[in-house]
């Protein structure tokens, strides 16, 4: 008795999106857009950015960046953050294999979700991460109004947080 299959048409179409999905995997170019360089080396940093209600915190991970040659600025609302990595020299007589260690100069604009008191901000710069907490200032921090019920003075005061 011959072996008979059962045709199932969507059985081809999950081909098809596999084959398509590999063709894009095989050829995708990377953007080469602001975040890498002219050679193809990224030129950013990745960064955390948490929030609480006292402070904005950045972590970024700089490795190969001195303490010293990271420059940081607020303007507004606005934080910049600019390091230079340096990387080894080509030698005459080195066979370069793979060369993926970045190098030169990088910068990052974050705009800060709330108003920051950039006078008392704190950097620390340990293992190759930045950590920046600034204070928000005090216009950025909640306030506490009391809400009074003009009805009766016997009803108790609420309070709420804007």
């Amino acid at each position: 008795m011959p072996n008979i299959q059962r045709w199932e048409p969507f059985r081809d179409l999950v081909s098809l999106r596999e084959a398509m999905d590999g063709l894009f995997d095989k050829s995708f170019v990377p953007f080469r857009g602001f975040a890498f360089g002219e050679n193809g080396e990224t030129n950013y940093f990745p960064v955390d950015v948490t929030e609480t209600s006292e402070e904005i915190t950045v972590r970024a991970q700089m490795p190969g960046v001195r303490p010293e040659e990271v420059e940081i600025s607020v303007h507004g609302n606005v934080l910049t953050i600019k390091s230079q990595a340096h990387s080894e020299t080509l030698e005459e007589g080195k066979t370069w294999h793979r060369r993926e260690i970045r190098s030169g100069a990088f910068a990052r604009n974050f705009t800060l979700p709330a108003d920051v008191n950039a006078d008392s901000a704190n950097a620390n710069f340990e293992h190759g991460v930045l950590t920046l907490t600034l204070p928000k200032s005090e216009e950025a921090k909640p306030k506490r109004i009391e809400v009074r019920s003009v009805e009766t003075s016997a009803t108790p005061a609420i309070s709420a947080t804007v």
